[in-house]
């Protein structure tokens, strides 16, 4: 690398913004900014949310002596937007239109890209985001559900595994696009992809809970008996919705999603505690076995990202189950702001070409 690149690194989650300022793929100061759920609730949409937002990530550089002008370029999360293939995408006022109509979801990410955009467009420079939530690369079996009204969506934390596999295939001396890994990324929703070839070809949609129960999510469940609880006439739509997003999984059997306390609890000999813990290792381990399958058994690593992955009870029962497959890369973290910023390394480098959103 012949220059030095500042980069400007925006990540907004729900009650936090989190930023960063970068020397290439070395973080100089990183900082979340939290906004009280009282703050927050001020606004009537996440993109009410604009001026409140771009103000706190203004006033937090200018206090720790950066300036946007300082920047080479702005990277921010993916908005949700139609699925895309996964890779480099500019922002543009065309993608910005489909994330604020709400036609795939709300998050407050829009409104970083939002706030990136303009700050680009203000100091003339390029903003980027990489790899975003609605990355799809599906496989045409990956679609199919059994009923033809319904179709299995890509929805998972791309940012995040495509960076895993990025980082374990360079230690094995092989490309990303010359690669076969499963990777499982475990936080508060659990994911679990066949990468074939830099593509992931399958995944569980853990936006909606799909595949392994999670700290937060209800996984796949029973049909017959969960048709039968949505019609008991006991539950409205959305609180059925909630109980399989937010308040399923650890959430819904042991009150909270907070592994620590819950690996504290089983130390004192709750064995409840430790049947579910242990179960939702059980069932990702299932999941890894079938995308291991869909890569015809031939694979080249298996990967553990995610907070979860700092749970040694945990890691320990999967490498257990499932290091006859391939050998297991434990990278613990939700490492996005990491993987934003390689990502704006490969764009600046013309290491990676940027893809364009079509709308």
């Amino acid at each position: 690398m012949n220059k030095d690149f500042k980069i400007l690194v925006i990540n907004p989650g729900s009650t936090s913004t989190k930023m960063a300022v970068y020397l290439n793929e070395v973080p100089e100061y990183s900082v979340s900014i939290p906004h009280s759920r009282e703050e927050i609730s001020r606004f009537p949409t996440v993109w009410d949310q604009y001026s409140y937002r771009k103000g706190a990530i203004l006033n937090e550089l200018e206090s720790q002596g950066y300036h946007v002008a300082d920047m080479d370029i702005i990277v921010c999360r993916g908005g949700n937007t139609a699925p895309v293939e996964g890779g480099i995408y500019e922002i543009t006022p065309g993608a910005l239109e489909i994330m604020k109509s709400g036609k795939y979801g709300s998050h407050p990410a829009g409104v970083g890209n939002l706030i990136s955009y303009e700050l680009g467009r203000e100091y003339g420079m390029p903003v980027i985001t990489c790899d975003p939530p609605i990355t799809d690369e599906f496989c045409d079996y990956a679609r199919y559900t059994g009923l033809p009204e319904l179709t299995r969506l890509s929805s998972f934390h791309a940012l995040n595994q495509k960076a895993t596999a990025r980082k374990v295939t360079a230690s094995l001396g092989k490309t990303y696009s010359d690669s076969r890994m499963v990777v499982v990324h475990m936080g508060g929703g659990i994911s679990v992809g066949a990468h074939l070839n830099g593509r992931v070809i399958d995944v569980n949609n853990a936006l909606d809970g799909d595949g392994p129960y999670s700290p937060e999510r209800a996984g796949t469940l029973p049909n017959a008996d969960l048709v039968r609880m949505c019609y008991s006439g006991k539950y409205s739509e959305a609180e059925m919705l909630k109980k399989m997003t937010g308040k399923g999984g650890l959430v819904a059997y042991l009150g909270t999603s907070d592994g620590l306390l819950i690996e504290k609890i089983i130390d004192e000999g709750n064995v409840e505690a430790k049947n579910v813990y242990m179960a939702m290792a059980y069932q990702t381990v299932k999941e890894i076995g079938a995308m291991a399958a869909v890569l015809d058994g031939r694979v080249d690593a298996i990967a553990l990202t995610g907070s979860l992955a700092y749970s040694e009870i945990l890691m320990d029962y999967i490498k257990d189950k499932v290091s006859f497959i391939a050998p297991i890369y434990v990278i613990p973290g939700e490492n996005e702001m990491d993987a934003l910023a390689s990502g704006a390394v490969r764009y600046l480098t013309g290491e990676e070409q940027p893809r364009k959103y079509n709308y």
